[in-house]
């Protein structure tokens, strides 16, 4: 016998996590839709070359790659972010300028799994292309402020986005005069969180060749409690010594944000880097209130250059992703009512003798379906309800409507064991909806 298990980092989805994940996808891309923006795909699978043209030492690392069956050097896709490049490269006279799109797909990377993270999981991307300007970064923030509060349901405290700059960090470090070691400090940063201060000042110390530049890196990087984000930004440009074009940039973005009633969500906080090199502009993580351990569940930046790896055309693009896998985890332990029904089915039809009443049974299903109630039909002979309990049970199924051996059609709701007797379609759907909602 083989036995049935699944790779570390890895995992099966039953429908109790299945059901919840397709719905929340529904939603977003629901507003994905109302935003504008249009599905794609890609290959899972791509050329090596083509994937890590520009992801930086880490991807390096953790990219799943090998050699075919006829010698090609391919790789699973590790995020979505660079495949869009090659995408639109590929599909340049296709496509309108700017180029809105969403993928929700699968990606995989050989990370250490931990809780909320796993070696394939799902992304959520959404980006703009062709257009480099405060215009396009402020449409994916806002994008991703309605996505986080449809999905914590109005509740603004249960999550904040933080947000920088990568020219802003760069502008500090050509005034320290390390901005040669920019991407050595930008990936020791980008831990911060992980390692912790203490191992980020030596990995700095090394990496400027002075204590004193990375003491005053950390203090660039850390976040005032309490200072606005316009402070923050103007003790920031402070401390670069001269006008920055990124501040500017960034001032203009928050602008709008405080013109949409939104700028309250965000946070200025110079410690967001992102790991990934190909990122030139505006950067940000989202943090949850009630779990900030678990790490961002959305995150982006822009990306000016990435395309140029694959086309001379000028193809600026900003973006973001959400992390669905571990959003999932976290609105689990949460509690959130967003999961709260797993169901495949609203009602379960049942007969305790299927002989004579199985065709009526489809004749009722039929209906029900088109008044848009999921119907699951019970396909054998009843000898005991304990079995049709289980079976509704296991499939989190809120309804039961059985035509007994009397002859009467009972509407059992399983959730409060009330039990009621219908007598025609009309019933059982106002009986239905009336108590789903």
């Amino acid at each position: 016998m083989i036995d049935p298990v699944v790779l570390k980092g890895f995992r099966d989805s039953l429908p109790a996590q299945e059901i919840p994940k397709r719905r929340l996808i529904r939603k977003l891309e629901d507003i994905f839709a109302l935003y504008g923006f249009s599905p794609i795909d890609t290959p899972a699978l791509e050329y090596t070359s083509v994937l890590l043209g520009k992801g930086g030492g880490e991807t390096d690392k953790q990219i799943f790659h090998f050699t075919d069956n006829g010698g090609r050097e391919v790789a699973l896709r590790f995020d979505l972010t660079v495949p869009f490049a090659r995408f639109v490269a590929a599909h340049s006279g296709e496509i309108s300028r700017p180029f809105k799109r969403y993928h929700i797909n699968k990606v995989w990377r050989g990370e250490n799994p931990q809780k909320g993270r796993y070696r394939e999981f799902y992304q959520c991307d959404f980006d703009i292309v062709g257009v480099d300007n405060e215009y396009a970064d402020s449409e994916i923030l806002s994008t991703m402020a309605y996505c986080m509060r449809e999905i914590f349901q109005g509740d603004d405290g249960a999550f904040r986005f933080h947000l920088a700059h990568r020219g802003l960090f760069n502008d500090f470090l050509e005034a320290l005069g390390v901005r040669e070691r920019s991407v050595e400090v930008l990936r020791a940063v980008d831990k911060l969180r992980k390692i912790g201060r203490d191992e980020v000042a030596r990995i700095l110390s090394e990496e400027t060749g002075s204590p004193d530049k990375a003491e005053r890196i950390l203090s660039f990087i850390t976040v005032v409690e309490g200072e606005s984000f316009l402070d923050t930004l103007g003790r920031l440009e402070d401390l670069i010594g001269k006008p920055s074009a990124a501040a500017s940039r960034l001032r203009a973005t928050y602008s709008l944000l405080e013109e949409e009633g939104i700028a309250h969500l965000f946070s200025l906080d110079p410690s967001i880097t992102r790991g990934l090199d190909y990122y030139t502009g505006i950067v940000y993580e989202t943090f949850l209130t009630a779990m900030p351990s678990i790490g961002s569940v959305c995150s982006g930046g822009r990306y000016n250059n990435l395309a140029s790896l694959y086309t001379k055309e000028e193809l600026p693009g900003v973006g973001s992703s959400i992390g669905l896998d571990r959003l999932l985890a976290a609105l689990e332990e949460l509690g959130s009512p967003i999961l709260a029904s797993s169901s495949g089915a609203d009602l379960l039809i049942v007969s305790e003798d299927k002989a004579k009443s199985y065709s009526e049974d489809v004749a009722w299903a039929g209906a029900l379906r088109k008044e848009g109630l999921r119907c699951d039909l019970y396909p054998f002979n009843v000898k005991k309800m304990k079995a049709v309990y289980d079976y509704s049970g296991k499939n989190s199924i809120p309804f039961i409507l059985v035509y007994n051996w009397k002859g009467e059609r009972l509407l059992k709701d399983t959730r409060t064991q009330e039990s009621l007797a219908v007598k025609d379609l009309d019933e059982v759907t106002s009986a239905i909806k009336e108590r789903l909602h």
